[in-house]
């Protein structure tokens, strides 16, 4: 079997990733949008940083792909897309298949949403979907 720990190691052979406190600064840049992959229980109990773009992990290969009933417009925009989840698993996966589905400019937070805490990073409270 396959362990989840070998494939986020894998995964992040693969992706650009950098510990929360050095992305801190991409934080409101034009051309970076954050996409946090917590599920909806997470953000209402923890909050989100401000601006990001909330996708449910469930649903991203189904949002990226520009052919599925689902896509969404943000993920075909050309920013650069910096996933995060709350430790950096999820957000390991998620970069590497966004990268797999031909998006090029993806990275992921490896430290997630609880080293962003930790590092002072902006926390906001969940916005309403679009």
């Amino acid at each position: 079997m396959k362990r989840v720990k070998d494939m986020v190691a894998e995964a992040n052979t693969q992706v650009r990733h950098a510990p929360a406190a050095e992305l801190h600064g991409m934080l409101g840049q034009e051309g970076v949008t954050f996409v946090d992959l917590r599920d909806p229980r997470e953000l209402e109990r923890e909050g989100m940083i401000p601006g990001a773009f909330h996708c449910p992990r469930g649903m991203l290969e189904f949002w990226i792909d520009p052919e599925s009933p689902y896509a969404k417009e943000r993920f075909q925009s050309g920013d650069t897309l910096v996933f995060y989840c709350a430790s950096g698993w999820r957000s390991a996966l998620s970069a590497k298949v966004a990268q797999d589905m031909g998006l090029a400019k993806v990275m992921h937070i490896s430290d997630g949403f609880s080293g962003w805490r930790e590092s002072g990073g902006a926390v906001g409270e969940r916005p309403v979907r679009k």
